[in-house]
């Protein structure tokens, strides 16, 4: 059977969504463009396995809001996903149809209808997950467990008052060199943090922090190393998310034990301590603005204010926050460990 031009067309346009639209005009991040790619991938499965479209017959047409509803209907009960997993694939779906939309009105508009009314009517009760974060108390806490006399405890000493300092997220902090870590004329840290989507941004961390950071990277000779990773794991040059993962588990685990009046609304994630560090922005009277410029966030409702904030007017903003609220955390230079191999440095 010979393809019609609207079978063509949906799959040109699918095609041109995720190689240009996607990655080039969006730059979003691979992580977004992988679960858009599984949400198609679980569609063309459905209507392989439970109706007679094969991929390659696939018009605007025929997703049309019954064969629509009937797909996250397997979703969730063959598939067995959760509201909130199909609402992301319907994000995606839609994403696609906004895009589509622009191209060939016409064509796209049975699709894009089809996917509002079924999110009216299937997910409108769908809410996420409400956000948690530290107190301030659980923070003291926290950062008093690790041991700096041991390598393992003083990395993680400072990987959580750098976290904290920066809203920094766990990937972040894994790629983090050396060369990353810069100093404003004051001697106060400034990261280059790179994100999602590959976006950088610079964020200048408390002089508490950067005393720590600094401190850490002597201890490590690593400082005249540009591309050295500044957070290594036990075997490996770089920490990987999920080792992040367990080092917050690790301590939370460790201070609700101590402190079981403490630490009630768990999971403590990596991303916890990200939004800890938003929360106490706005608390301190950060514009909203400016701490989503210190997150790296993005979004279709983002402000025109939010993009032209000056690194400067940013740097000012944390250093008010920083003065009023980050903990002093800096262990005695004597108790650190040090680097047990004899080999002059000259000769390494």
């Amino acid at each position: 059977m010979k393809k019609s031009n609207s079978e063509h067309e949906f799959i040109t346009l699918l095609g041109r969504f995720f190689t240009e639209y996607l990655p080039v005009s969006v730059n979003a991040s691979p992580n977004t463009i992988a679960s858009y790619k599984c949400a198609f991938r679980l569609l063309f499965q459905y209507l392989d396995e439970e109706t007679e479209i094969k991929i390659g017959y696939i018009t605007f047409e025929v997703l049309d809001f019954d064969l629509l509803t009937k797909y996250f209907d397997w979703l969730i009960t063959s598939r067995k996903n959760s509201r909130a997993t199909a609402k992301q694939r319907l994000a995606a779906l839609a994403s696609f149809a906004d895009y589509s939309e622009s191209r060939n009105l016409e064509a796209a508009y049975i699709f894009k209808n089809s996917l509002k009314k079924i999110s009216k009517k299937t997910f409108r009760k769908v809410k996420s997950k409400p956000r948690n974060s530290f107190t301030r108390e659980e923070l003291a806490v926290l950062f008093s467990l690790p041991d700096t006399t041991e390598k393992l405890g003083w990395r993680d000493l400072v990987l959580l008052s750098v976290m904290y300092s920066s809203g920094a997220r766990a990937q972040e902090i894994c790629n983090l060199t050396v060369k990353d870590v810069m100093h404003d004329e004051k001697g106060n840290a400034i990261l280059t943090l790179v994100g999602k989507g590959e976006k950088s941004r610079r964020v200048k961390i408390t002089s508490d922090a950067t005393q720590l950071l600094d401190k850490y990277i002597a201890t490590r000779k690593i400082s005249m190393k540009p591309d050295a990773h500044i957070f290594p794991s036990q075997r490996n040059e770089h920490l990987s998310v999920a080792a992040i993962e367990e080092i917050y588990e690790k301590y939370t685990q460790k201070a609700k034990e101590e402190h079981p009046n403490l630490f009630c609304r768990g999971p403590y994630t990596p991303h916890v301590m990200r939004h800890t560090t938003a929360t106490h922005l706005i608390e301190a009277g950060v514009p909203l603005a400016i701490v989503k410029n210190i997150l790296g966030h993005t979004s279709i409702q983002t402000t025109q204010i939010y993009l032209d904030i000056s690194q400067q007017t940013v740097d000012r903003s944390m250093e008010q926050w920083n003065e009023k609220w980050f903990s002093k955390n800096n262990p005695d230079e004597n108790t650190l460990p040090q680097e047990e191999n004899g080999i002059p440095d000259f000769l390494k």
